[in-house]
């Protein structure tokens, strides 16, 4: 199930619950037959009920857009069930016209419609919660294979941290300039005309910005975290993904930085350029 694709799962499920049900009904639907002195085929019963569950598939389909479109969260859901308000009604009259199909029972089309509907509303919320899983599970993957990605970008600027004696920076440090090696810079963030640099616990100021930095910058050791941050990846101890898509590194020195979205996707699509 891990390997799997979201679709494959999802799918499979499906697959097995139109068969599971298709088959309980068709059974169930024998045994009134028989009931009523009616003679019903195994395979006319099977054929009904399965025509009646078929049916759920678009209603699938539409659930599936919508969390596609809004997401799993509460617009997702409020969407789904804003548009159970048609869909149910709908199946409940698509089951009812199969039924007169199979039975051939005239009876009062809007009496069966009404009677199918609790039972297609259970269907629905079914249907709805199901999608919810398989939103949840696409975007856990999808979240682990981010986090895979900024792993192996972490061991790689690990790998090419430069020498104790690389280059070094002048930061203004109170009333001196000191130097600072470029290699315990944790990382710096924007403070308009100036660059704060963060290492060791400390930090001062570098006469640049941000941008200027980052084009002179090995791009393997130094990524933008966010508009107004760049990080030392060597330095990252920790990453921890956030609820919205975002990442909160945990620096070496105890600093915290957060990794919009924006510059993640950046991040993760210059790795994947890398890698190829």
């Amino acid at each position: 199930m891990k390997a799997a694709p979201t679709s494959a799962w999802v799918w499979a499920f499906t697959a097995y619950s139109w068969t599971v049900t298709s088959v309980s009904a068709a059974w169930f639907a024998r045994r009134l037959a028989a009931g009523r002195g009616q003679t019903l085929s195994v395979a006319a019963s099977l054929l009904w009920q399965g025509a009646i569950y078929a049916a759920w598939l678009p209603a699938a389909g539409v659930v599936w857009l919508l969390l596609r479109r809004f997401g799993a969260g509460g617009r997702g859901i409020a969407a789904s069930f804003a548009a159970g308000v048609a869909v149910v009604p709908l199946e409940a009259l698509a089951a009812s016209l199969i039924d007169r199909a199979f039975i051939g029972d005239g009876g009062d089309l809007a009496a069966r419609v009404l009677d199918r509907t609790p039972v297609c509303l259970l269907l629905y919320s079914a249907v709805v919660a199901v999608g919810l899983a398989a939103a949840h599970h696409r975007r856990a993957r999808e979240a682990r294979d981010r986090n895979a990605l900024l792993e192996a970008a972490l061991a790689e600027a690990r790998a090419v941290a430069p020498a104790p004696q690389g280059e070094r920076l002048m930061v203004m440090s109170g009333a001196r300039r000191i130097p600072v090696e470029l290699s315990a810079v944790e990382w710096f963030g924007a403070a308009d005309n100036y660059v704060v640099v963060h290492w060791a616990g400390r930090e001062g100021l570098l006469r640049a910005t941000l941008q200027s930095l980052e084009a002179r910058l090995d791009p393997r050791l130094f990524a933008r975290a966010h508009r107004s941050s760049l990080v030392n990846l060597a330095h990252v101890r920790e990453a921890r993904p956030l609820s919205d898509g975002s990442w909160r590194l945990a620096m070496a020195g105890g600093d915290e930085v957060v990794t919009s979205r924006t510059y993640r996707d950046a991040l993760l699509e210059r790795l994947g350029g890398q890698a190829g």
